[in-house]
């Protein structure tokens, strides 16, 4: 059996606030409500000056900000207030064990856990032990590491998934976990539901943590002798940044000579997420629809069935359209206007991955083909606003399918990271609140 630290995985020394009051402590992730400076106004007055995450990270919607260096000094200074004024009681040791109910009422499990930085890569076609689920924007992880270089704290909104239909690692764990009383328990401000966590320190936890991602490690394990543990659902940037920043700094500490035993101690090569079942009920995976502007419908829906290998036909009804394509893993729905007519059209083919693999692609194709330059892509979270877009002329709305469990590992391990914005996780408000603190650099 290999070791935790073998399999990339370590146990963190957590800090949480003395007395937590999870409430007004506990903020959504940082990339979320980008363009609702509202959402993040009424963050703060609900705060209300209190100890809070709020104060120790950079809500994107001022990532463009002209006082965007003066918010990251502040940043810095408050981790160092934070650490300095004994906001957070001694660290301890240990995995948490996380139970979040959300405003929609799903219960979603997971295991705060540090991995090692050197098992993770986010580039295509890796055979790293955590690999990323979608393409990795390059532009994106520059500002981000601004906020990470020489911190004195990192909070994690990273969540990993975990290919576990046996619920070997977080949920058995998770019944020992909850043999004692919880480290944190309350409600999550700004509609963000419930959240409790408890502690698995013990000699026999830690083996239980062990013996679990061996038995996932066996299963996931390929010919080559790669393992594909984690893939990145939540915060592929942020990790991607966490790696960079390593990265430089170890290449710093090689040039002053720090052994290896130095290297793997470091605090800053780890970073520290959170691990969910990719099969957890109360995780849900909803498809991102895409919709083209200034583009011939008609041209689109001939050139990715021969491309996709498929049969498409014309249905009467949004409603038939869009029961067929959530009845399938392999059917794409098309919404357009003709002639001041909504038109739907069911495009079947044969696919057996994640869908949006295969059609994405073929559609940045279409598009750089394309004499004109006006066509433009978006991408559409929920079906009514497919349908509303899909009424303006000169739109073409596309559905996009489910999103698979089952076939998600097994997609990524064939063809690499997924397009970019291929699936979200859940709505916005179920997305990973900061709570759990980690002491980076010194």
């Amino acid at each position: 059996m290999k070791t935790l630290e073998q399999l990339g995985i370590k146990v963190p020394e957590i800090l949480l606030p003395k007395n937590i009051d999870v409430s007004t402590w506990s903020v959504i992730a940082c990339d979320q409500y980008t363009q609702d400076l509202d959402y993040w106004k009424k963050t703060e007055e609900t705060v209300n000056g209190k100890p809070s995450t709020l104060n120790l990270i950079l809500p994107e919607v001022y990532l463009n900000s002209p006082d965007k260096a003066q918010r990251i000094e502040k940043i810095r200074q408050s981790m160092k207030s934070y650490l300095s004024n004994h906001v957070f009681a001694e660290p301890k040791n240990c995995f948490v064990y996380v139970e979040r109910t959300t405003a929609f009422g799903r219960t979603r499990k997971g295991l705060v856990a540090q991995i090692d930085l050197e098992t993770y890569e986010w580039k295509p076609f890796s055979k790293a032990n955590i690999r990323a689920t979608e393409a990795t924007i390059v532009d994106r992880i520059p500002p981000r590491k601004e906020i990470r270089q020489g911190a004195p704290l990192e909070l994690p909104h990273i969540m990993l998934l975990v290919n576990d239909k046996d619920g070997v690692l977080v949920e058995d764990c998770g019944k020992l976990a909850k043999k004692k009383a919880p480290l944190y328990d309350g409600n999550i401000m700004m509609n963000g539901g419930k959240i409790t966590g408890w502690e698995l320190s013990s000699e026999s936890e830690i083996e239980a943590v062990t013996e679990a991602v061996n038995k996932i490690a066996d299963k996931n394990s390929a010919a080559d002798g790669s393992t594909f543990l984690f893939a990145v659902g939540d915060g592929n940037h942020s990790l991607a940044t966490a790696k960079a920043v390593w990265d430089e700094y170890k290449a710093e500490l090689v040039e002053k000579g720090a052994s290896e035993t130095e290297l793997k101690n470091n605090p800053v090569r780890y970073a520290l997420v959170e691990i969910v079942n990719i099969y957890d009920t109360g995780l849900t995976f909803e498809p991102i629809h895409r919709v083209i502007f200034n583009i011939d419908s008609h041209s689109l829906i001939q050139n990715l069935s021969e491309k996709l290998d498929g049969t498409f036909r014309e249905v009467t009804t949004a409603e038939e359209l869009e029961s067929s394509v959530k009845k399938s893993e392999a059917d794409f729905g098309f919404v357009f206007t003709e002639n001041g007519q909504q038109k739907y059209y069911l495009l079947s083919t044969k696919i057996t991955e994640l869908a949006v693999s295969r059609l994405q692609p073929e559609i940045d194709t279409f598009l750089k083909n394309l004499s004109s330059t006006e066509a433009e892509i978006d991408y559409i979270h929920g079906t009514e606003e497919v349908f509303r877009l899909g009424a303006q002329n000169n739109s073409t709305a596309i559905l996009l399918p489910p999103i698979s469990k089952d076939s998600f590992f097994e997609t990524i391990n064939g063809r690499g990271p997924l397009p970019r914005k291929s699936f979200s996780m859940g709505e916005a408000d179920e997305k990973r609140f900061y709570l759990e603190c980690r002491k980076l650099f010194n």
